[in-house]
């Protein structure tokens, strides 16, 4: 029987509730969405353990259930093909996701990506964590995929990891090389994307090239495009969005209108939900 702990962190989740429940709720704690129906044998066995976490996490993220026999809009909404399909919603929108009954190994594998449990994260009040370098995770990842290679979503890890280290073809590779069920995974989705822009720089001039060619000719979209594409990838997000838009607001119709390709491209690429709305808007204010 379900414990009244479990409870307060498992909830029903509806069409008139989505928005104020999953999305806004979001911005402040992560809401795992599970898609789910009562003549789904695997979701018999995933349910409870789904809620098993929801109580041991003690409120670091909440279990939002959706019914799709009784929410088959809402389930269209998110394109579900399957069920069990689970995804985690945080700062307003899709994070990371899978499908399928998970064992309970990947599932706490899985959280741990993105929360920890509260009383974890209690017990380092005192002293701020030291980030992780890129290489530092590059090293660990490779380590842990050594002593346990049956865990395919460290292998993700390690691809997210190498990019962020700038080893774009050894990322490329283990995207690649991943399992169909980790290859439409949202970070996988991402990381994707961020090689293809990536490639887009092949032969490209460095940072200061580019920007010296700007400054000698302000209406040189290629630099601009280029610049924007190095700006993103090395962390400027906005830096880069802004070059996007300047294209799409001067040149509209530049290299077959690269400007808002390229801004499509980058909101699949960015986490910060602030961020990607902020030009979202700005991008439409333009077209429309």
């Amino acid at each position: 029987m379900t414990d009244a702990a479990t409870v307060s962190h498992v909830f029903d989740v509806d069409q008139q509730t989505f928005e104020a429940e999953v999305l806004q709720a979001s911005l402040s704690t992560p809401i795992l969405v599970d898609f789910w129906a009562t003549w789904c044998e695997p979701c018999k066995t995933l349910g409870p353990m789904l809620e098993k976490l929801a109580a041991e996490f003690n409120g670091a993220f909440r279990l939002g259930k959706v019914d799709v026999d009784s929410q088959q809009e809402l389930a269209g909404m998110f394109g579900i093909k399957s069920i069990p399909t689970v995804m985690l919603v945080k700062d307003g929108q899709v994070l990371d996701g899978f499908a399928g009954a998970l064992p309970e190994g990947q599932l706490r594998e899985f959280l741990l990506r993105h929360v920890q449990p509260l009383e974890a994260a209690a017990v380092g009040d005192t002293a701020e964590a030291v980030p992780e370098e890129p290489a530092q995770a590059v090293n660990r990842l490779q380590q842990a995929i050594a002593a346990e290679p049956e865990k395919a979503g460290l292998k993700l890890d390690l691809a997210v990891a190498l990019m962020q280290n700038g080893q774009i073809e050894a990322a490329e590779a283990e995207l690649a090389a991943l399992p169909a069920n980790l290859a439409t995974d949202a970070r996988a989705i991402r990381l994707r994307s961020e090689l293809e822009l990536a490639h887009s720089l092949k032969g490209a001039p460095e940072l200061a090239a580019l920007q010296q060619r700007i400054q000698a000719n302000a209406e040189d979209w290629e630099a601009h495009d280029q610049l924007g594409v190095r700006l993103l990838l090395e962390g400027d997000a906005a830096g880069g969005l802004e070059q996007f838009l300047l294209i799409l607001q001067k040149a509209r119709d530049w290299n077959d209108g690269q400007g808002k390709k390229r801004l499509l491209a980058a909101f699949a690429t960015l986490d910060d939900a602030d961020l990607v709305g902020r030009y979202r808007r700005r991008m439409a204010s333009m077209l429309f």
